[in-house]
């Protein structure tokens, strides 16, 4: 970023440059402004790099990997008193972008601070994305390099068609990039970073029966 920056200086229209930039910030500004006045409980929808992006309906297959992996999730974190998981319709606010991820979990040292009424969240501790055509590129793109650049430290993109996921984990606590990621096939067993303790078969996200034997397993620990 330093380098766009004295590239611009070096110009000698850079006071023209810098006019036009400060012009588009501002009027990205009000349509995100616009957007949060617009959005309701009802439509799921985000903000990303000054456009909307209006989500379809969910296909089968996507809503229930959600299902049965928050489940997983929900219920240990609970019992372990980990912190907060969210799902579908929790927006994160980070600096110049707006997102609702398929799912968010919050330690319980940032999520004892929020409140019943509150709308917009920090940067999550743990995110995942659940894989579509129209989703892909931007879970894959954008978000996976706006996540990173705000200190998320884990990130999951699950691939509903291929049953697999990908787990990205940033370099050190202090980078603003992940790792190339590890990739978990249906027949194998993925663990958290962040989620302590958190081991489960990848085919419990994709089949019942998995789930409910993991459930079991996971609640006897």
């Amino acid at each position: 970023m330093v380098n766009y920056a004295q590239k611009i200086l070096e110009s000698p229209d850079a006071l023209q440059q810098f006019e036009v930039l400060h012009k588009a910030v501002e009027a990205e500004k009000r349509r995100r402004h616009q957007f949060r006045e617009w959005i309701t409980p009802d439509v799921k929808a985000e903000f990303i790099n000054g456009e909307t992006l209006i989500h379809s309906p969910a296909k089968r297959r996507h809503w229930k990997v959600t299902d049965l992996f928050s489940r997983l999730v929900s219920f240990y974190a609970d019992i372990k008193k980990l912190g907060t998981v969210g799902v579908e319709k929790v927006m994160i606010s980070l600096t110049r972008n707006d997102y609702e991820p398929d799912l968010v979990f919050f330690t319980k040292e940032k999520s004892d601070l929020f409140t019943d009424d509150q709308v917009l969240f920090p940067a999550p501790d743990f995110v995942v994305e659940i894989l579509s055509k129209k989703t892909a590129a931007k879970d894959k793109g954008v978000k996976k390099q706006d996540y990173a650049a705000h200190g998320i430290q884990e990130y999951w993109i699950i691939d509903p068609v291929r049953q697999q996921i990908q787990q990205f984990l940033l370099t050190f606590p202090t980078d603003k990039e992940y790792a190339p990621p590890s990739v978990f096939t249906i027949d194998e067993n993925i663990e958290s970073l962040v989620i302590q303790g958190f081991a489960i078969p990848v085919r419990a996200i994709f089949e019942n029966q998995a789930n409910v034997e993991a459930l079991q397993k996971l609640l006897k620990n």
